[in-house]
């Protein structure tokens, strides 16, 4: 034992001096009637007790070891993937394995602690079933590196036909583990086949419309010696391009062949990649594979539209039009087509009586606006529209520049748009101080040296409408001054970017929300969230929210979602498939709120690709750890050699504790228990 102080432990020997000293002086003078030698007993007892008080207050810490064993642990991790099943001997695989687990632990039931864990596109203690459509064999070997580190394990046993279709190769992975005997017991046929599979197949999730993106597919072939065969993509049933195969005389070939399609639909686009049956080919699933690609139109349609043409709007446009993600439309309020359904902004140019209709249609249908006040925008028709602004009934213009307002927060403005706004040419504006009153200003009119109150451009939102205001006529002159300083138009092109931009990205205020997936595997449940929020932005559960689901066959299913504390959910289980689509509707108030969108579910049955067992891998994996490869109908050989290894054993080491002197409770008794005697004999003895 090793006992530790945060004073000198020889200082003992002078505390324990002073300890019989002043009890010894406490006793010298008091009288005490009884036997001889009880005197010295009290100063002993005295002394004990201040000894052990001043003891306590060294701050002893004493080090207790005590010896531990830790049986080794074995890990059984069993590949739950579906392609375990590809072969001709698989219909007994399930029996092997339990008959091997049940074998080790019957001949080894105390040597080993026990784990046993199901791998497929994660880890898990599930009981095995074989249906896992990935497997990833790396996220196994990282887990077992990860969750045993630092513990005694004797061995680890990994049951595969060594195929993998996701994550790294897993030889790497397992090499952390390197003082581990890595068993492996090997599943499947080896034999090579003749065979042509598509073994990936690789293109963009999401792709814009109008727009060309790529599909790559990799082809690998088996003793399909000198064959010509062909590779075509389809679109439903439309054939899109092909591509002729020439294999040569070798027994395996990769090949990699890429096709470039064009997204002329919006939607989920279904693409089949099909090769070219032929003879005696061992199997012809793995000669199909189907992908889902969302093409969306990202693209935002604004419409600028005026009582007449102005040199405004055309240096607005040409900032607009070199952004292929916006689509401009200029149109006379005269020739307008009254609508604007799919206009994602507004731009209005002098509003005036004549543009009522357009109004009333921007708050009906929550559109944002620009609104350019200029010299001829009539105020009596402005200053009913309630954007924050009223302007002055005068004739009179006043020449001003911009200045950006300091503390502007509803996006960021470059420091060099700051300083080249100083320098531009003035615009021309109504006369007199504006009555502004809210919103968030981001330029402000400034005469001379003097900065004024009143705006140029400034934003509002309401109700999660946004709008934005220019005052003043001469944009223009402002573009015109940006290229003439700095021989480019970029800070003019920012100003109206980041004004567009800010007015066309919606905020979601919508008080029904659904969330769900848009692309899920055909094995998995697909589960969808919804809330739903009152007037004053609860979250409630009050109403029922119907679902109507309908699949690419136009058969319609209608679902109720469930409720829970605070949300809604609908499991619509495992679907077929294919390109689904959905809306939800709910009743709250007397007002309908309604959602619709689509998903797809994909059939990612990678696993029937694998043909043939690579017992290559597993042997590798073994003899990088020092253990060792057998075929899993010889697991009797592998269970007897783990009797014979000396490298897998109960492991003894000792465990130190560091304890505090002070905590040991019989230490106080102790000390009560010597002043009480001393108090006893003292009263015994005729004395206090």
């Amino acid at each position: 034992m090793n006992i530790f102080s945060d004073i000198s432990l020889l200082w003992l020997i002078p505390l324990g001096l002073l300890c019989a000293l002043i009890s010894f002086f406490y006793y010298k003078n008091q009288f005490i009637e009884s036997k001889k030698g009880v005197k010295a007993s009290l100063i002993s007892l005295r002394s004990f007790a201040l000894f052990l008080l001043g003891l306590l207050l060294f701050g002893v810490i004493y080090e207790q070891k005590e010896t531990k064993s830790e049986k080794p642990v074995f890990v059984t991790l069993i590949d739950n993937s579906s392609s375990m099943l590809n072969y001709q001997d698989s219909t007994g695989i399930l029996n092997e394995i339990e008959d091997f687990k049940k074998q080790l632990e019957f001949k080894y039931p105390d040597k080993f602690d026990f784990r046993t864990y199901s791998l497929g596109q994660g880890i898990s203690l599930d009981s095995i079933d074989l249906k896992d459509e990935i497997s990833n064999h790396e996220v196994g070997f990282d887990f077992l590196y990860n969750e045993f580190y630092n513990r005694n394990v004797g061995g680890i046993c990994f049951i595969s036909d060594g195929n993998f279709n996701q994550g790294s190769n897993p030889i790497y992975s397992a090499k952390k583990i390197d003082l581990t005997p890595i068993f492996t017991l090997g599943v499947g046929d080896t034999l090579i086949k003749k065979d042509q599979l598509i073994r990936n197949v690789n293109t963009n999730e999401i792709a814009f419309y109008k727009n060309d993106f790529p599909i790559e597919i990799q082809i690998e072939a088996q003793k399909m010696n000198d064959v010509t065969s062909e590779l075509s993509l389809w679109q439903d049933d439309k054939l899109i391009d092909s591509q002729a195969l020439i294999y040569g005389d070798q027994d395996s070939e990769f090949k990699t062949v890429v096709f470039n399609v064009n997204a002329s639909s919006i939607g989920f686009q279904n693409y089949t990649v099909r090769l070219k049956n032929e003879d005696k080919e061992s199997s012809y699933e793995n000669n199909r594979r189907s992908v889902f690609v969302e093409v969306i139109d990202s693209r935002s349609k604004v419409l600028m539209i005026a009582k007449a043409p102005h040199p405004d709007l055309t240096a607005i446009k040409q900032v607009l039009d070199k952004d292929q993600n916006i689509d401009v439309e200029s149109v006379l309020l005269s020739e307008w087509d009254g609508t604007i359904k799919d206009v994602s902004l507004v731009i209005w140019h002098n509003p005036s009586e004549n543009g009522k209709a357009l109004q009333q249609l921007i708050i009906k249908e929550n559109k944002p606006c620009l609104y350019m006040l200029g010299l001829n925008a009539k105020e009596s028709f402005v200053n009913d529209l309630n954007l924050g602004i009223r302007l002055p009934r005068v004739n009179s213009i006043d020449q001003v520049q911009g200045a950006i307002q300091d503390g502007f927060q509803l996006f960021d403005i470059s420091d060099k748009l700051k300083r080249a706004i100083k320098n531009w040419q003035p615009l021309s504006v109504p006369f007199g101080d504006l009555n502004h009153n809210g919103g968030s200003v981001l330029i402000k009119q400034k005469v001379g040296s003097i900065l004024k109150e009143s705006p140029v451009l400034f934003f509002n939102s309401s109700n999660g409408k946004k709008s934005g205001v220019i005052i003043g006529e001469g944009l223009w002159r402002w573009r015109l001054s940006n290229y003439m300083s700095s021989n480019n138009v970029n800070a003019f092109n920012e100003l109206i970017q980041k004004t567009t931009q800010y007015l066309t990205v919606k905020t979601n205020t919508d008080p029904l929300r659904i969330s769900l997936p848009k692309r899920i595997n055909s094995n998995r449940s697909m589960i969808i969230n919804a809330e739903f929020y009152n007037s004053s932005f609860e979250r409630i559960i009050t109403p029922e929210i119907n679902f109507i689901l309908t699949n690419n066959k136009d058969v319609s299913t209608d679902y109720t979602f469930s409720k829970k504390q605070f949300d809604y959910a609908l499991d619509l289980g495992e679907l077929n498939e294919g390109v689904y689509s959905w809306s939800a509707e709910v009743f709250f108030n007397g007002k309908r709120h309604s959602k619709k969108g689509s998903f797809v579910v994909e059939d990612i049955s990678i696993e029937d690709i694998a043909t043939r067992a690579d017992h290559n891998l597993l042997n590798q994996i073994s003899s990088n750890s020092n253990g060792n490869f057998y075929k899993l109908e010889d697991y009797n050989s592998l269970i007897n050699e783990i009797s014979l290894r000396r490298d897998i054993a109960t492991v003894s080491y000792q465990e130190s504790t560091f304890l505090d002197l002070i905590d040991w409770k019989i230490i106080l008794l102790l000390i009560v228990l010597l002043l009480a005697i001393e108090w006893f004999i003292r009263r015994y003895s005729g004395t206090y």
